[in-house]
């Protein structure tokens, strides 16, 4: 009797195991089928907390929901601003900014938001160079596949600050990728990056009532669809700006579904098209 309780025993442990290796097997077969889609990496340049919703924001949460890793490099907190909500002096209405920012960033989706130091409505004035070793810096590090700024004409309000934003990143878009421009940041582990494709903001109106400017013709146009809400409530996540939220929605956010880049450069030289994904003909690391 012992010995019959001991052999079912056996054979249920037995049949156990077969059945847990089939599981097993069936497993691994189904990993293996897996189609890995690799991380694809997107830095955005911009001078101003609210830059990153009103400018990109619809872009930037669609290749969030893609699986596009995002960083964004603020140049300024933004202390110069026009609207300063209840802040009583520069410092404060900077650090007001900072979590303003960071409350957009997280709507948009975006993995690292940076907001540097430099003064508002300034850039024009500080040294060049030592603006485009920060980008660059960061450029090294993140090593973005791709990047978006503005264009030179400073984007539909033609601001100056947006028209250096536009100077920096470029520089650093190419310099980030030769070993002889800032070779000191080469000593602490940072190599030279090669990123794939540098785009502008675009558009294609103007505003009434604001510097003459040239946007650059439209390279590609992205259709951010629902994501029109998200960048919306991204941009009034910056509460400090709510007396300009009228105009944005009329003039910016109200256009359409749409947002548009013109390809300034690309690590792989070809002839221009247009284009429905700015990672078309992106490659892996």
């Amino acid at each position: 009797m012992g010995a019959s309780r001991k052999k079912n025993a056996q054979s249920k442990i037995s049949r156990g195991a077969v059945i847990i290796a089939a599981s097993l097997a069936e497993i691994l077969k189904a990993i293996s089928s897996f189609t890995i889609i690799p991380m694809f990496r997107m830095l955005c340049v911009t001078a101003h907390p609210d830059d990153e919703a009103a400018a990109f924001g619809g872009t930037i949460r669609l290749y969030h929901e893609r699986g596009i890793e995002t960083t964004v490099v603020c140049l300024t907190p933004g202390q110069a601003a026009t609207h300063r909500g209840h802040a009583k002096d520069d410092h404060e209405l900077a650090a007001i900014r900072r979590k303003e920012f960071a409350a957009s960033c997280k709507i948009l989706g975006i993995a690292r938001g940076i907001v540097l130091d430099y003064a508002d409505g300034q850039l024009y004035r500080t040294e060049l160079y030592r603006v485009v070793e920060a980008i660059t810096h960061h450029v090294r590090e993140f090593k973005p596949h791709v990047m978006l700024t503005f264009g030179p004409e400073g984007a539909v309000t033609g601001h100056t600050d947006h028209s250096m934003a536009s100077v920096f990143a470029t520089l650093a878009f190419e310099w980030a990728a030769r070993g002889n421009r800032f070779p000191d940041q080469l000593t602490g582990g940072l190599q030279p990056h090669i990123t794939q494709k540098l785009y502008y903001a675009t558009a294609s109106f103007v505003l009434p009532d604001r510097p003459t400017i040239a946007p650059a013709p439209a390279t590609a146009v992205i259709q951010i669809g629902k994501h029109l809400e998200t960048k919306v409530a991204a941009f009034e996540a910056h509460t400090t700006q709510s007396p300009v939220f009228p105009m944005v929605r009329e003039h910016i956010l109200a256009r359409a579904r749409v947002e548009q880049f013109h390809l300034v450069a690309q690590s792989v030289p070809s002839q221009i098209k247009m284009e429905t994904d700015l990672f078309e003909g992106v490659t892996e690391d």
